[in-house]
């Protein structure tokens, strides 16, 4: 699996993907945050999430690998904390109460080392709340991706594997190997709406597949977009809409 450098666009993020952090707020109900609870928001992203825990609780540090993403958040919510950070090698001087993660760690190909970070930026007794794609996500959209650049003739591209999407028994096993008691964990079927009824698949392709397109002339990736969006529209366009077929996992593991 590669970690690829994803150049983040905050603005179509806002602008048409903004699900990815509106989803994430039934998962601030799971964290439960406490008033005295210092907590760290791993891939705080813009920081749509990170203020609504900040209203929660004492002490709260938004924490994403993208300076574009920090810079927006930093933006929109200047008295808050925000720190540009990897998930799987960071270290924190205080440990945290609780440690909060929505639609992040699918991006992190070194999964272990993030879960021995969580572990180890923990106070004992501390607890993770997470969400990310589960087994199969996306993968009507990923597959038909494949397929298509591989009949452009784009192989290498077409081969790579960005994304670390788990089964619940995978994934539980991995916090358990570092010390976690895992006490929560759920896989779910999400079909999630997007925005653009006329360009949605581009406009997805074009957010969170950008590394499938490195290499590829330009007009050939608009063509290939097109193409896949076509193909697609049988499985994923319905009453008007389009849908990403996303399945998600959320898990909750004390220390």
């Amino acid at each position: 699996m590669q970690q690829l450098n994803h150049q983040w666009n905050a603005e179509l993020y806002n602008e048409k993907h903004s699900f990815v952090y509106e989803y994430g707020t039934s998962l601030i109900d799971l964290l439960a945050p406490k008033p005295a609870e210092r907590i760290l928001d791993i891939g705080c992203g813009s920081g749509e999430l990170t203020v609504v825990i900040a209203a929660l609780t004492s002490e709260v540090i938004g924490m994403d690998l993208s300076p574009s993403m920090v810079q927006k958040a930093r933006t929109q919510f200047p008295s808050l904390s925000f720190r540009i950070g990897d998930a799987s090698n960071f270290k924190f001087e205080k440990q945290f109460d609780a440690i909060f993660s929505n639609a992040t760690l699918h991006w992190v190909p070194d999964y272990k080392k993030a879960a021995r970070c969580m572990y180890d930026n923990l106070v004992l007794g501390g607890r993770v709340v997470v969400e990310f794609g589960g087994k199969h996500n996306v993968q009507a959209i990923t597959d038909r991706l494949r397929s298509t650049l591989r009949q452009w003739g784009y192989t290498d591209q077409a081969a790579l594997n960005i994304w670390y999407f788990p089964s619940i028994g995978a994934y539980t096993s991995v916090l358990e190997s570092v010390g976690f008691k895992v006490t929560f964990a759920q896989w779910y079927d999400r079909p999630t709406e997007l925005v653009d009824e006329e360009e949605a698949i581009l406009d997805w392709l074009s957010m969170f597949a950008k590394p499938f397109f490195k290499g590829v002339a330009d007009k050939d990736c608009i063509e290939i977009k097109n193409e896949v969006q076509k193909h697609l529209a049988e499985q994923l366009f319905s009453n008007g809409k389009w849908y990403a077929d996303y399945k998600r996992i959320r898990v909750v593991a004390y220390k």
